[in-house]
């Protein structure tokens, strides 16, 4: 099969490899499409905290079963479409029996540990693999990992209903962020310096009407998360919370001295606020993320930018890269 191998940090290569045997508790899962994201640009070009090599990348995969391992039966069966949620935990630590299985401290990622969707086949144990609804296509489907790691921070920033939610930036993930905020019954403001990128997102059909696009937030905020690799985002963020508001870290920075922001603890202090962390999603958000898509409540269907093969990978980095467009999908059997 072709697949993307990463084998030393800031390249890969397309090379043909054997299709890989699913264990006994795996299923074989042929790959219709792969998102493409911000992690997967890190990962390649920088390199990553949990990166293992060599590796076949891509975190974000739907596809379809085409064979079971020996001890793999029930639910599911050949020709079966699913979402891979990309993690397999062990169960039993204290992060996993607290349903956080993200954090498990033996926690092995698609992508990173375990070899990813870009590649015409991936292996999954069945316990990481959740049915897409039958009215619901690839190419929206898809969402369910980047809208999972939206539900995750919106979770842990507490966002409710009358909460006013802040998100720094107006790209994929800012844009599944206010969209799922507002489902949650917040007004929220989206923080974007590129007028392209503001007037996309308001002109976008599937805004709710309750998120404002603006160059930068007035007032004070109950939530504030940050959707952008931007140490200045943060420093703004952190100055527009509210007493007892909630900062939620959700982009990681790239390695290096800038990745530091002055944080005032008197001010935290204070003003009872508070700093979450949030990082990847559990499988439960899986299904959360899944039904929300099939129930037409979110839409994704106007952020898809840009469909590629997976001979155009490195076009689809350069994309991201440069923040032009949206969100960019990789079909490794050929655009759909």
């Amino acid at each position: 099969m072709q697949a993307v191998v990463i084998r030393e940090i800031g390249s890969f290569q397309l090379e043909d490899i054997p299709i890989p045997e699913p264990r006994p508790d795996e299923a074989l899962v042929r790959v219709r499409v792969t998102g493409l994201c911000r992690t997967d640009l890190k990962v390649v070009r920088h390199g990553h905290r949990d990166l293992v090599l060599p590796r076949v990348p891509g975190e974000e995969v739907v596809g379809e079963v085409v064979a079971l391992g020996s001890a793999a039966g029930e639910p599911f069966t050949p020709g079966d479409r699913v979402y891979v949620y990309p993690g397999v935990w062990c169960g039993e630590c204290p992060s996993c029996r607290r349903g956080a299985e993200n954090l498990c401290r033996r926690m092995r990622i698609m992508g990173f540990h375990r070899d990813g969707g870009f590649a015409e086949y991936v292996t999954a144990p069945l316990r990481s693999l959740i049915r897409v609804p039958e009215e619901l296509r690839d190419e929206a489907a898809v969402f369910a990992e980047p809208l999972s790691c939206c539900l995750n921070a919106l979770e842990l920033g507490g966002v409710g209903e009358g909460d006013r939610l802040g998100v720094w930036g107006a790209g994929p993930a800012g844009t599944l962020l206010s969209r799922a905020g507002a489902l949650r019954g917040a007004s929220v403001l989206v923080v974007e310096p590129e007028p392209g990128r503001r007037e996309r997102m308001t002109a976008a059909p599937g805004t709710p009407p309750a998120v404002t696009v603006l160059l930068e937030t007035s007032g004070l905020l109950d939530v504030a998360v940050v959707a952008v690799g931007d140490p200045r985002a943060y420093e703004a963020a952190l100055a527009t919370l509210a007493p007892r508001g909630r900062l939620v870290v959700f982009s990681g920075l790239l390695p290096g001295d800038d990745a530091v922001v002055q944080v005032s603890l008197n001010a935290v202090h204070y003003q009872e606020q508070t700093l979450v962390g949030a990082y990847g999603c559990s499988l439960r958000h899986g299904v959360e993320a899944l039904e929300l898509l099939a129930s037409g409540r979110l839409r994704v269907d106007d952020l898809i930018s840009h469909r590629l093969p997976l001979t155009a990978l490195d076009e689809g980095l350069d994309l991201v890269a440069r923040r032009a467009g949206m969100k960019v999908h990789v079909y490794p059997g050929g655009v759909q």
